[in-house]
């Protein structure tokens, strides 16, 4: 029998191909994972991880549509149960009020929250049950107010309440539900959202002014989280959203 976590496990992380998505999928690797489906909607940076484990298997796929839903549901079903499903993909735009549209809000509102409550839905039947357990990617915007955030903030305020909700809704299959909620964190989502590189230099900094700890995060200190909230150690844990922020929700 493996001393290892995730020994013999299927787990699917979406939004796998960079930052805590790539990192997360090869933790759950290291700790014993058969196999562990990276899904994202940009072949490269997926084929950039599964070349660093065996166990990694590439899926190019948008959860925000059914036919992607549908490609993924089919691949975990070609591979038996799945035992973790990590929603880690996730957009960033921020925009001033007054220049916020319709693609802007509905592509946020679409990738943070559509996307992981279709795709649950749709692995639900594949899910362990007693024993699976779901992590979602959250941030520390849905608990603070932030100037040009509005949207990703309210989308990841219903994150949080999918979360808790699922929790309780899942509760009698036997199935965990839990969330992190990162501060600012060094990810290629903090180069998006039409910033200039100034501007990213500039939002880092400030976000490293405002956290106690003094900087802003690192994807190391987000994926210890995610592992261990998904796996079996942490049975009695669920609908909780662990927060790694540097302190700054509390200044």
């Amino acid at each position: 029998m493996s001393d290892k976590a995730f020994a013999g496990q299927h787990i699917v992380v979406t939004g796998g191909g960079t930052g805590i998505g790539r990192a997360a999928a090869l933790a759950f690797a290291d700790q014993g994972a058969a196999r562990v489906t990276v899904v994202g909607r940009r072949a490269e940076p997926l084929a950039e991880v599964a070349a660093q484990h065996e166990a990694v298997v590439p899926l190019v796929a948008d959860a925000t549509t059914e036919a992607g839903v549908e490609a993924i549901a089919e691949s975990v079903a070609a591979h038996g149960s799945l035992d973790v499903l990590v929603h880690n993909a996730g957009i960033f735009r921020p925009t001033p009020l007054d220049r916020l549209d319709a693609e802007s809000v509905r592509g946020q509102l679409d990738v943070n929250v559509v996307a992981p409550v279709l795709l649950t839905g749709r692995l639900l039947p594949l899910l362990t049950s007693p024993g699976g357990s779901i992590v979602v990617v959250s941030s520390i915007s849905a608990q603070r107010a932030e100037a040009v955030s509005s949207v990703y903030a309210a989308t990841k305020a219903a994150v949080d309440s999918l979360v808790r909700s699922w929790a309780v809704e899942l509760a009698p299959k036997g199935i965990r539900v839990n969330g992190v909620a990162p501060g600012a964190v060094e990810t290629p989502i903090l180069g998006v959202g039409g910033l200039t590189p100034e501007e990213v230099t500039a939002q880092r900094a400030g976000y490293a002014a405002d956290a106690p700890a003094g900087r802003i995060g690192q994807v190391d200190d987000v994926v210890p989280w995610i592992t261990r909230l998904a796996e079996p150690a942490s049975a009695w844990v669920t609908g909780e959203i662990i927060v790694m922020d540097g302190g700054r929700l509390l200044v």
